[in-house]
């Protein structure tokens, strides 16, 4: 029957710059994201988020749409340039109206909000003033932004996540061979400088938790969410469990990020992996990365498979054929059983089965197509999303710490470089007209809600 139990959070998720738009509105002032897409040939066919989905105006609608769709959590963001505009000084009372207004919206119809504070949209501002996540500067920075944020929405939020997928705004954003895919897109001179960003966003992490627990008017939830690189097993036979465990370690920044995150080490087989590439850590820094979490928040979309192999790793990954299945992205193979894996290696791999996990991602980009009726039958999304459950369901009954999942996305939206050419959303957005229409996705999904299991 695939339940879930009666207390499992069923929510979507969206970004600020992915929906938002007013990209003047408010005394809102630029992101780095603004800028990288502003440049010529950074962005897909030259599109920006200046419009987005238009959510700034339509929220409203967006959020009665969420009623319909009948979650009773909502994950969004909040941009740093709207609250302080300049990333440091003057707070904008209008940016923190905004967020009143749609954190109250949500309560009326319900919805718990679970609020990102940082997904990628860096003050320009601060970019200018010392180069954001190159500097240990942005810790405080962001700390200070933290305060702001929880003293005047605490009272009405509750669950708040620091930063939004550290790999994708350091690692993927700044790099030494080539241009980086994400803003703000800066080649550096070394493999270090590039790790030393990652550093400074634990850190910020760090500072965030502890200005969250400082600020908050009434108990709260505080949590990472990650983008884990998740190794399976080709099959579960115990030499090759142990191999995808091993090679979990060293599978893209894993070791570097959740590992020094939840147990306040860098994983040492990561350590000997990057020798003198490693950051340099300050005394005092792990201490400040390493903070107490409610839940961790895992962004699962596709994973690698490993085997055990009698190299002096004791594993290898292996190559998918050129016929495996993937969604509309070069990167998004099926692999269903990624989400339990992942969620089995923050338990066991890294040794975490204190922390409660909730999915903050999971989805696909797929060929939408409006028919002849204006409906869009997105079968392949549903086939994604009912084996992507089955694996969460898997989780849950063999004990691990599950406790909810937010669909990415509520609606499609900017996707950073590849601008409007790919869709996440279970709702369409027509974005000439800013037309919302649910797809076949949105009515499966809710059914999945109202039975509370996989249908």
């Amino acid at each position: 029957m695939y339940k879930f139990p009666e207390d499992f959070y069923w929510g979507a998720a969206t970004a600020a710059y992915q929906i938002e738009g007013a990209y003047r509105e408010g005394g809102r002032k630029p992101s780095v994201w603004d800028t990288f897409s502003a440049t010529r040939g950074k962005v897909l066919n030259g599109d920006t988020g200046a419009v987005a989905c238009d959510h700034y105006h339509r929220y409203k609608a967006d959020v009665q749409l969420m009623a319909e769709l009948g979650i009773k959590h909502y994950r969004f963001s909040i941009a740093w340039t709207r609250i302080i505009p300049d990333g440091r000084g003057a707070v904008n009372e209008e940016g923190i109206d905004f967020y009143k207004r749609l954190v109250d919206c949500l309560h009326e119809y319900g919805i718990t909000p679970h609020a990102t504070l940082y997904h990628w949209d860096t003050p320009q501002a601060l970019e200018d003033l010392y180069g954001t996540w190159q500097s240990r500067q942005i810790a405080h920075d962001y700390a200070d932004y933290v305060t702001v944020v929880v003293k005047r929405l605490g009272d009405r939020i509750t669950h708040w996540m620091t930063l939004n997928e550290i790999p994708c705004f350091t690692h993927l954003s700044y790099d030494v061979e080539e241009q980086p895919q994400h803003a703000p897109g800066k080649q550096l001179r070394s493999r270090k400088e590039v790790w030393q960003t990652s550093h400074h966003a634990l850190l910020a992490h760090g500072t965030g938790c502890q200005a969250i627990r400082a600020a908050s008017p009434v108990p709260c939830q505080v949590s990472l969410v990650d983008n884990i690189a998740v190794t399976v097993p080709i099959n579960e036979s115990p030499a090759n469990i142990a191999a995808a465990k091993s090679a979990f370690h060293t599978n893209w920044v894993n070791g570097g990020i959740i590992f020094p995150a939840l147990t306040g080490t860098y994983s040492p087989a990561m350590l000997q992996k990057l020798k003198q590439d490693a950051p340099d850590i300050q005394p005092g820094d792990l201490e400040i990365i390493h903070q107490p979490l409610d839940a961790l928040g895992l962004n699962i979309y596709t994973g690698a498979y490993v085997r055990a192999a009698s190299n002096e790793d004791g594993y290898e990954f292996l190559n998918l054929p050129k016929g495996y299945p993937q969604m509309h992205m070069p990167w998004l193979n099926i692999l269903p059983e990624s989400i339990y894996w992942g969620i089995r290696h923050i338990s066991e791999t890294v040794g975490r089965n204190d922390l409660p996990v909730y999915i903050t991602e999971s989805g696909c980009a797929a060929q939408d197509e409006v028919n002849s009726t204006g409906e869009i039958i997105d079968t392949d999304r549903i086939m994604y999303l009912r084996q992507h459950l089955k694996s969460a369901h898997r989780a849950i009954s063999e004990g691990y710490g599950l406790k909810g999942y937010f669909v990415w996305s509520l609606m499609d939206n900017f996707e950073w470089a590849w601008g409007y050419s790919r869709r996440f959303g279970i709702v369409y957005v027509d974005y000439k007209t800013q037309k919302r229409i649910p797809k076949a996705s949105f009515e499966w999904y809710a059914e999945c809600i109202r039975q509370n299991r996989v249908v």
